[in-house]
C-alpha cells in the first residue's frame, strides 16, 4: 500500500531547523508552525524522541489550526541539538532560556504555554520552578513522579535500562534485537547496560544512588510544587506505568489554591487517548475523546482569557467496568469514603485454590497467619511486553495466582456494583527471616468467568519502609506494618465480581528482585531464600482501603 502524505495546510507557515541560544551558548534546534494571524500565543514543546516525527507534526499542526504557534523542540543532547544529553538536570534553565526566545520572537504575543507527554512533562514542572516571565500554562500528559514514587526499591527497575538504549546517542534507537526479558534477569543489575550490549554511564550513576541523596534533587519538583502558580492540565490514564503523579500533582496544586486546575483520566496506557482497547479489554465507544478540542479549549481559556460556553469539571474522570464519564469537582473526590476490606484466611492463602478472603467484618482477636517463600531465583512474574514504554495493563492474573508464593484474597460475589473511584492503600503487618524482603500488592477485579484483571498495584522494600532518604535495618522475626501506595484507579465492580487482593514479594521485571541478603541490590548476584508471615487478626489488622463512591 503506498503511503499517503499528510495533508499539506496552506495557512500554516513552517520553519525548520530553527536555531534557538541559550545562555551558555549552545543552540537547541526546533521546528516551527505559525498559524495565519499572527502575533499569536505560542505553545511550546521539548522532547528527546524527535522533534519531527510523524505524531509530532500532527500536534503541532492541531495547535496551529487552533491559532497558535507551534514550538517542538530538540532538547539539549539530542536530535540537531547541541549539547550533551544529561536527563532533566539542564531542562529547567533551558525552558526557561526557550520561553524566553518564543515569546520575544516577532511572530509571538508573548504569551507561552507548555505542552508534552512523560520526558517532556516532568521538565515542563522543572522548568515551571523557574518561574519563567511570559508562562502563562502547562498541559503535562503522563507525567513521571520524583525519584523512587514509582518505584520505592532503592534501585532502578529493570526495564528502565531499555529507555536508556532507546535514548543512547543522539537518535532513536532500534531496540527490537536484544532479548530484554533475558536481560531484565542477569545479575548483578549493575552490568544490565554490558547484558543488552552496550555501556551506560547514566545507567550505572543511578544505580550508585540508592536512597534520596542531593544527587536526585536536579530531577525532583513535586516537594515543590506549591511554588507553581499556573493553570495546568493534567492528563493520563489509568494503566499508564507512571499514573501516580499526574492525580497527585492535581490534588497538590488544587490544595495550594491553584486556579485552573484540569484532570483527564481515561481508560488508556502511556500513549493516551490512543485505542478503546488495551489487552483483552474494549471500553467501548466513549472511551476515545476529542484531545485537541479538549486541550485547545483549555488553552483559549488559561491563555487567551475566552470563557468557555460551558465551564469543564476540575476532574473528569472514566469509570472502567461502566465504562463512563464521572465529573468530579475535586480528586479524591469529596463523596468518596474509605472502605476497609480485611485480609482473613485459615492460615493458607496461598494461590487462588487457597482459603484467602476479603471481608468488611473485623478481624478475631487471634488469627492463623500466612506465610509464603520468596525465593528470589524463582520471581513471581508482573505480566508485561518488553518495552519500557508500556509495562503491564488490564492483564489476567489467574495462571500467576496459581503459585504458592502469592497469597490470595478474594472477596464474596458482589450483588451490587461497587464505584472504587480514588486512591488504594493496603496496610499489613508482616515479618520476614531474611534481612530484607519486599512487599508487593495488587487489586484485582475478578470475573465470573475467571478472568482476573489487574487494576493497580504497589511495592514496599522493607529496608525503605521509613522513606528513601536512608535504609533501615530489618530484624528477623519482628512485625512491622507497613503501608503499600497502590496508586489509584476508577472502576466499577459489576454484580456477581469479587475484590481480590494479591500479596507476593516480587514482581519481575517490573520492580527489582529483592536478593534478601541485605547487600548492595546492584552489586549482589546470590539471594536468599525468605520465609515471609503476614498477621491479619485484631491487634494487627491487615486491611485493603478502598475509595469507594455511593451509588446513584
Amino acid at each position: 500500500m503506498p503511503v499517503v502524505p499528510p495533508p499539506i495546510h496552506p495557512q500554516l507557515t513552517r520553519r525548520f531547523n530553527v536555531r534557538i541560544p541559550l545562555r551558555d551558548g549552545i543552540a537547541l534546534a526546533a521546528d516551527l508552525v505559525l498559524p495565519s494571524e499572527r502575533p499569536a500565543p505560542a505553545v511550546v514543546c521539548r522532547t528527546p524522541y524527535g522533534r519531527g516525527g510523524e505524531r509530532c507534526t500532527e500536534r503541532a499542526d492541531a495547535f496551529a489550526k487552533a491559532g497558535y504557534a507551534a514550538v517542538w523542540v530538540d532538547v539539549r543532547g539530542r536530535g540537531d541539538s547541541e549539547g550533551s544529553f544529561e536527563p532533566y538536570r539542564n531542562d529547567g534553565l533551558d525552558g526557561v532560556d526557550v520561553i524566553a526566545w518564543v515569546a520575544g520572537q516577532e511572530w509571538c504575543d508573548a504569551s507561552v504555554a507548555t505542552y508534552g507527554s512523560s520526558y517532556a512533562g516532568r521538565i515542563q514542572w522543572l522548568t515551571a520552578l523557574h518561574k519563567p516571565p511570559a508562562l502563562r500554562a502547562m498541559i503535562v500528559l503522563v507525567t513521571p513522579a520524583d525519584p523512587f514514587v514509582e518505584n520505592p526499591t532503592g534501585v532502578p527497575g529493570p526495564m528502565h535500562i531499555h529507555w536508556y538504549r532507546m535514548t543512547d546517542g543522539r537518535a532513536p534507537q532500534y531496540t527490537e534485537a536484544v532479548d530484554w526479558m533475558e536481560v531484565y534477569g542477569h545479575r548483578p543489575l549493575f552490568e544490565l547496560d554490558e547484558a543488552a550490549g552496550f555501556q551506560s554511564r547514566l545507567w550505572r550513576e543511578e544505580c550508585n544512588h540508592q536512597t534520596l541523596d542531593g544527587w536526585w534533587e536536579p530531577l525532583r519538583y513535586q516537594h515543590r510544587i506549591a511554588e507553581v502558580d499556573l493553570p495546568v492540565l493534567h492528563i493520563s490514564g489509568w494503566y499508564d506505568d507512571e499514573e501516580i503523579a499526574t492525580p497527585a500533582n492535581f490534588a497538590a496544586m488544587t490544595a495550594a489554591g491553584r486556579g485552573g486546575q484540569r484532570l483527564l483520566m481515561g481508560p488508556w496506557g502511556h500513549q493516551v487517548n490512543a485505542d478503546r482497547r488495551l489487552g483483552e479489554l474494549d471500553f467501548g465507544h466513549h472511551a476515545l475523546v476529542d484531545l485537541d478540542l479538549i486541550m485547545t479549549g483549555f488553552l483559549d481559556e488559561a491563555v487567551r482569557g475566552r470563557a468557555p460556553a460551558e465551564p469543564a469539571a476540575p476532574a473528569r474522570v472514566f469509570l472502567m467496568g461502566a465504562n463512563q464519564w464521572l465529573d468530579l469537582s475535586a480528586w479524591p473526590a469529596q463523596q468518596m469514603a474509605e472502605r476497609n476490606w480485611y485480609l482473613s484466611s485459615d492460615g493458607h492463602a496461598n494461590s487462588s485454590l487457597g482459603d484467602g478472603r476479603l471481608t468488611e467484618a473485623p478481624p478475631p482477636a487471634s488469627a492463623p497467619v500466612d506465610e509464603w517463600l520468596h525465593d528470589p531465583n524463582r520471581p513471581v512474574p508482573f505480566i508485561t511486553g518488553a518495552s519500557s514504554a508500556q509495562i503491564g495493563g488490564p492483564d489476567d492474573y489467574a495462571a500467576v495466582e496459581t503459585r504458592a508464593d502469592v497469597l490470595v484474597y478474594t472477596g464474596e460475589a458482589l450483588t451490587e456494583p461497587l464505584d472504587v473511584v480514588g486512591p488504594v492503600r493496603l496496610v499489613v503487618h508482616v515479618e520476614t527471616s531474611a534481612a530484607d524482603t519486599d512487599v508487593t500488592a495488587k487489586l484485582l477485579d475478578l470475573h465470573p468467568g475467571g478472568f482476573a484483571q489487574r487494576l493497580c498495584d504497589g511495592i514496599v522494600r522493607l529496608r525503605y519502609r521509613g522513606g528513601q532518604e536512608r535504609a533501615l535495618e530489618v530484624e528477623s522475626g519482628t512485625v512491622y506494618e507497613v503501608e503499600i501506595a497502590m496508586w489509584d484507579t476508577a472502576h466499577r465492580f459489576l454484580p456477581g465480581h469479587r475484590i481480590r487482593l494479591e500479596v507476593a514479594s516480587s514482581a519481575h521485571p517490573k520492580f527489582a528482585v529483592n536478593l534478601g541478603s541485605g547487600a548492595d541490590e546492584t552489586t549482589a548476584t546470590v539471594g536468599v531464600v525468605a520465609r515471609n508471615v503476614l498477621h491479619h487478626n485484631a491487634a494487627r489488622p491487615s486491611r485493603l482501603v478502598l475509595a469507594a463512591l455511593p451509588h446513584a
